[in-house]
């Protein structure tokens, strides 16, 4: 008999799968090589317990360097999955074992006492700010004559003072637990300063130069995992800040377990989390299909009119109190709140390497760049849509190339700064300069809102710095509504933007990865991992930078008989196919083209299916059509729209209870991914056409050209693939056990048929073989048959 690997004692169950054994045994031999392991699992894979089984194993080796495991998801219900499965490990783990240490990163949204309450002044609406700045007024107290246990001692003592009074005293809970503090803010005399308790609280418990972990006011090396109901019952319930105990535990437990802004946002890397990021950390990266897409948005910025607005009004908060008393003269200067506000404003700028000439020089280019968004967006309307001042409620988002997107060039706005003198050193030092007059308006003003100038000051030197090939420039028009501007301005439509985007995202994760010691990138919907290879830079690793780059493919292992999968051979659902979908949703529509007529009845087949069944289309619009197809359905329909999270679960949530439903989202929506689908939830699953985003749209163009020159085929590797990817990720909804049973139709004969614009070579070898091809007027035989068996 062969011996049992080590792992096995820390694996969450009895036996592993064939599979599972691979890539746990595959993920902990590369990793000790520097490497990386892509993994493809389908759905049972167990990729979850594999990722987390190999990172603790080389965690715990004491061979090993890897310190901790950092788990990155872009999807919350992935998030509690791991939390699910390392408390399973440690329910399992030997008597002699210590339990897996595991800590859930949130923000602070999700751990102030004052924001689950709804007390404090403090709700979802402004907690940064106001706990930005309430931290800042605790630290100059406590750096000044208070002490921090001076400060808690008055907090508590607000409710010993009604309780003496025969008032009673009404403590603030959290997580169901009472906190030492009242519901109200404390301040630190009679109508002063107001500061924070809990923060008061860590602060009291941090040692001067001692580890952060002394002000962890629990013992986290037996508790497993701390999830974020636990931090806050266990550090408000003391007294102490629940956030500021979550950074002084991250150096010190086994395993984290965030999102992908953990480890891509350059803000929360430089504030929060830059010191996880080595080579003694094991990395995982779940539903990594999403990598690419959610860094490319982390890595690109962008400004709005409005931000523009309100930095240059910072901007003018700072200098024109300097500039009255500059221009009173000395003998005008005979003090009053106006000369007060000025000697602070200059007690602040002569902390800091910036001048007022800069200052003033800072606010006239953010004032010009204002100036400017809002002519180009007049002329643009002008051009595109004549009499716009008449249809503002009729307009939709837009966007206004700054270049040719598919040819790099100097963007349009550079060129126009440099013809107005405003030089690189203007573009470069705004960063500096704008975050100097935000920290000295914090300094002066008695208020707790974010300040817009470090944002623009961050974007104006990005902009100037970045390369003019991999980065696109545009300005984006949002819809919004705001009737507070004039009846005919485009601001009472749009919100307009200057944004810049990074269309070829590898490098920025390739570098991120490499600073990694290795790691697990996994995800149901990889293939085809040699594109995956290239657009996320691993390719980059294993061929300069030395690193080991392995990939592993692993199919469905439940019962094939339990299931059948169809690529139907009907018309290309493309636009130009199917035409408009028109005002009218009745059933008449559907004859207005092939394609619709083959695709409405290929909806009614499967809809027919004994059980939920979800419809997903290309947009939301398609899926109101969708809808209308199915209005003489025999079960009730449900139709998703773009909505908030809270009418989106509701709907959710109205799909799984009671009798069986059709639900008809689109594909650009939360309902195809991420969703657990198990058990009786979903006997069948259609996607109509292959969800390939807008192509004419300039910044799809930019990207596509950026990945022409940098893969050679960037239709394919931007655009296809990804597509193929939501829609296999949508049919993956239906199989989650083994003992489901389903059907999973892919409706669109590019998936079924090979041609110049196939995708069946994009669904992998195990998926190719399982969607047997079948003619539109063969699939209700072929349902029915697997129904009937």
């Amino acid at each position: 008999m062969s011996t049992p690997p080590d792992w096995l004692d820390i694996f969450g169950h009895d036996e592993p799968y064939e599979d599972q054994a691979d890539g746990i045994e595959t993920a902990i031999e590369t990793a000790r090589s520097d490497g990386f392991v892509a993994i493809e699992g389908a759905c049972g894979t167990g990729k979850t317990m594999l990722a987390l089984t190999a990172g603790i194993e080389l965690v715990r080796d004491p061979e090993s360097s890897f310190e901790r495991v950092f788990v990155l998801t872009s999807v919350k219900q992935q998030l509690r999955q791991f939390e699910a499965d390392l408390r399973t490990i440690n329910e399992n783990l030997p008597a002699a074992y210590r339990p897996v240490s595991a800590l859930t990163l949130v923000g602070k949204a999700d751990l102030c006492p004052y924001n689950l309450e709804g007390a404090g002044g403090i709700d979802g609406s402004n907690v940064y700010e106001r706990c930005e700045r309430l931290r800042e007024r605790t630290r100059g107290l406590v750096d000044g004559e208070t002490t921090a246990a001076s400060l808690v001692s008055r907090a508590e003592s607000q409710q010993i003072g009604l309780a003496d009074s025969g008032g009673g005293a009404t403590y603030l809970e959290a997580a169901g637990e009472p906190t030492p503090f009242a519901p109200e803010m404390p301040n630190a005399a009679e109508g002063d300063t107001e500061y924070c308790p809990f923060y008061a609280g860590f602060l009291e418990d941090l040692p001067e130069d001692g580890d952060p972990l002394e002000a962890v006011p629990f013992d986290p090396t037996d508790r497993g995992v701390i999830d974020a109901g636990d931090l806050v019952e266990l550090a408000a319930g003391h007294g102490s800040c629940p956030h500021s105990v979550m950074g002084a535990l991250l150096p010190h437990v086994e395993v984290l377990v965030g999102n992908y802004y953990h480890a891509f946002d350059p803000t929360t890397v430089e504030s929060f989390t830059g010191g996880l990021i080595d080579d003694e950390t094991f990395v995982v990266c779940d539903e990594a299909h999403m990598l690419e897409p959610r860094v490319r948005g982390l890595v690109g910025d962008g400004v709005s009119d409005r931000a523009l607005e309100d930095a240059e009004s910072e901007l003018s908060r700072v200098i024109e109190p300097l500039a009255a008393v500059e221009e009173a003269g000395a003998d005008a200067r005979r003090g009053g709140e106006a000369e007060e506000t000025a000697v602070a404003i200059r007690s602040e700028l002569e902390k800091t390497d910036v001048t007022l000439g800069e200052l003033r020089d800072t606010r006239r280019f953010v004032s010009a760049l204002g100036d400017r968004l809002g002519s180009r967006v007049e002329a643009y309307l002008e051009e595109s849509t004549p009499g716009w001042r008449g249809r503002l409620a009729d307009l939709d988002d837009e966007e206004i190339p700054l270049r040719d997107p598919e040819t790099p060039a100097t963007d349009e706005l550079t060129r126009w700064a440099n013809e107005r003198g405003f030089d690189a050193r203007l573009w470069r030092r705004a960063e500096s300069v704008c975050a100097v007059a935000a920290r000295v308006l914090d300094a002066v003003e008695d208020d707790e809102k974010r300040r817009a100038a470090p944002a623009v000051g961050r974007t104006l030197a990005l902009w100037r710095r970045a390369d003019h090939t991999d980065f696109f420039r545009e300005i984006e028009l949002e819809r919004t509504w705001d009737d507070a501007r004039p009846a005919e301005a485009w601001q009472r439509a749009y919100t307009a933007r200057y944004s810049l985007h990074n269309c070829l995202p590898a490098d920025v994760i390739g570098e991120r990865l490499d600073a990694f010691g290795g790691g697990v990138l996994m995800s149901a919907t990889l293939e085809p991992l040699d594109v995956f290879a290239e657009v996320t830079g691993l390719r980059h690793l294993a061929e300069e930078a030395d690193r080991p780059v392995v990939e592993r493919t692993y199919g469905l292992e439940f019962p094939p008989q339990n299931r059948a999968s169809f690529a139907v051979s009907a018309p290309k659902f493309t636009y130009e196919n199917r035409g408009d979908p028109g005002a009218s949703e009745s059933r008449a529509t559907e004859a207005r083209t092939p394609a619709r007529t083959a695709h409405a009845r290929a909806i009614r087949q499967v809809a027919a299916a004994p059980g939920n069944v979800l419809v997903c289309m290309p947009s939301y619009r398609e899926a109101e059509w969708a809808a209308g197809v199915l209005e003489a359905a025999d079960k009730p329909v449900l139709r998703d729209e773009a909505a908030d999270d809270v009418a989106t679960e509701r709907l959710k949530q109205e799909f799984f209870d009671g009798e069986p439903k059709v639900l008809v989202t689109s594909l650009r929506g939360t309902l195809t991914e991420g969703v657990d689908y198990r058990g009786d939830r979903l006997a069948a699953a259609i996607v109509c056409g292959v969800p390939i985003i807008n192509t004419a749209s300039p910044r799809t163009r930019a990207v596509r050209t950026a990945y022409d020159r940098a893969f050679g085929d960037g239709f394919e590797s931007a655009l296809a693939v990804p597509a193929v990817r939501k829609a296999r990720q949508a049919v993956g909804r239906v199989i989650r056990g083994p003992e489901e049973c389903g059907v999973r139709v892919l409706c669109d004969e590019r998936y079924a048929t090979e041609s110049w614009d196939s995708v069946r070579h994009l669904l992998g070898e195990a998926e190719r073989e399982e969607f047997r091809p079948v003619g539109a007027e063969m699939l209700e035989y072929a349902l029915e048959q697997f129904w009937e068996r």
